[in-house]
C-alpha cells in the first residue's frame, strides 16, 4: 500500500510504516532518549559535522521532525505486530550529503539505489536474530516504491567482538549476508558496500 503511514512491505509479522506525524512516536520509542546515539536522530548522513554538531540533541531531533513531515518519507519504522522495533533511514543517495562525499563509501557506478543509510534496531531487540527479517520487510517496500537496487553501508566486526549503537547504524554485513545481498566493494577492512536486487 502506497497511502502514507501504512504498511509497506512485510516480512513473517513485520511490517513497515514511513516516518510522519502519526508515526513519530513510534520513531522516537526506537530511537530512544539519546535519539540513537549520541543526539543523532538519524542526521548524521544528512548535515555536515559542523551542523550535526551544532544540533547534536535537541536540534537534530527537530530537523528530523520536519522532514517527517515531507514527501517522500525520510525512512521507515519496522514493527513486530503493533511494536516498533526498528527504524531505517533511506531514500536515494542524494538524499544524504555526507554520504555523497565520504571518502570511504563514494559513490561505486551510477547505479541507482536505494541507500539504506540507518538501520537501528530498538534496544530490546538487539542480538535478537531480527535483523535479516528487517531488511527484508524494508527491501520490500524500496520495491514497492520503485526501486530496483537496494545498497547498503554495514560493519563487520572483527571476530568476537561487537559493534556499539553509535557504529552499528549502519547494521551488520552477516544481517545483510542473511537479507540476500551481496559484497560489492570494501573500501575498508570492516565497511563492505552491499547491494541487493529488487522486485
Amino acid at each position: 500500500m502506497n497511502a502514507r503511514g501504512k504498511p509497506r512491505g512485510e516480512q513473517g509479522s513485520l511490517t513497515v510504516k514511513e516516518l510522519s506525524k502519526k508515526t513519530w512516536s513510534d520513531f522516537e520509542t526506537v530511537l530512544g532518549d539519546n535519539g540513537g546515539a549520541r543526539g543523532c536522530w538519524c542526521m548524521h548522513w544528512r548535515l555536515s559535522i559542523s551542523e550535526w554538531m551544532e544540533g547534536k540533541g535537541e536540534g537534530n531531533k527537530k530537523a528530523m521532525n520536519r522532514l517527517a513531515q515531507r514527501d517522500p518519507a525520510p525512512g521507515v519504522i519496522v514493527y513486530d505486530g503493533d511494536e516498533p522495533v526498528a527504524w531505517c533511514s533511506l531514500g536515494p543517495r542524494s538524499a544524504f550529503p555526507r554520504l555523497e562525499r565520504s571518502p570511504i563509501l563514494a559513490d561505486l557506478d551510477d547505479t541507482p539505489v536505494c541507500a539504506l543509510a540507518c538501520v537501528f534496531v530498538h534496544k530490546k531487540r538487539r542480538g535478537s536474530g531480527l535483523l535479516p527479517d528487517i531488511l527484508e520487510a524494508v527491501c520490500g517496500y524500496a520495491a514497492d516504491a520503485g526501486y530496483t537496487t537496494a545498497e547498503g553501508y554495514p560493519v563487520e566486526p572483527r571476530d568476537g567482538k561487537h559493534a556499539g549503537a553509535d557504529t552499528a547504524m549502519t547494521g551488520i554485513a552477516s544481517a545483510f549476508l542473511k537479507a540476500g545481498f551481496s559484497e560489492v566493494a570494501r573500501p575498508r577492512k570492516d565497511r563492505p558496500v552491499m547491494r541487493r536486487k529488487l522486485g
